[in-house]
Formats: C-alpha cells, sequence, structure tokens
C-alpha cells in the first residue's frame, strides 16, 4: 500500500490545505461585511447607525424633543415635536450634523433633514 506523503491536513489530490478547504470558519461579521460591499449596500448599512446612536451623538436635551426617523440615500430624517424646535434645529444644523458624523470614516450623513412630528 502507497503512502501519501501530502501529510496530515492535505486537501485531496496532494493540494496544499488553502487551496482545498478554509482554516476554520470565518466570522459572520467579516462575510456580512464582504457581501454588502459587493451588493453596494455597505455605505446604507453603515448610515442606519445612526439611527441608534441619535440621541448619543446630539445629547439628551435634544434627544428628548426628537427621533431619528430614517436614512434617505444621504440624508437623515429626524422628526421634531415642535415647531419652535423645529426652528431652532435647523438654526444648528452644520453643529448636529458634525456631531452626528464625529469619529466616522464611512457612512457619513450629508444632509439632516428636519421635519415637524405629527401629534
Amino acid at each position: 500500500m502507497k503512502r501519501d506523503n501530502a501529510g496530515p491536513g492535505a486537501g485531496s489530490r496532494g493540494k496544499p490545505p488553502s487551496q482545498t478547504q478554509r482554516n476554520g470558519p470565518e466570522m459572520v461579521g467579516e462575510l456580512l461585511g464582504g457581501f454588502l460591499e459587493k451588493v453596494g449596500l455597505r455605505e446604507a448599512v453603515l448610515r442606519a447607525d445612526v439611527l441608534e446612536d441619535w440621541e448619543e451623538r446630539v445629547g439628551e436635551a435634544i434627544g428628548k424633543v426628537t427621533r431619528a426617523q430614517g436614512i434617505r440615500g444621504t440624508s437623515l430624517i429626524v422628526e421634531v415635536r415642535s415647531s419652535a424646535w423645529l426652528m431652532e434645529l435647523n438654526l444648528m444644523k452644520s453643529e448636529i450634523l458634525r456631531k452626528v458624523n464625529e469619529g466616522r470614516t464611512e457612512g457619513l450623513i450629508e444632509r439632516i433633514v428636519f421635519v415637524l412630528a405629527e401629534q
């Protein structure tokens, strides 16, 4: 009987393991990130993180009177409780945009749209 000199872990027909099998499981995050990049959704998913981080980024005072409603393209849509706050936040828009994008290198928000919340 002839012995296979390829050694333990060698793939079929003497190929190195890297050509026939993976060296272990891949992280779901890495697989998902690659998939999202491939289908062109990576930036959109990164932008959506802002929805969860809204109050933390803008502070408690603004967070109490607003709700990050959604993302449309590169714009963040934010509902505001009152017209007085709506006017105030529009004056602070550039500062708020800076806070929203602070520390981010990808999935940046380019514009914030404040809308009056339906009562």
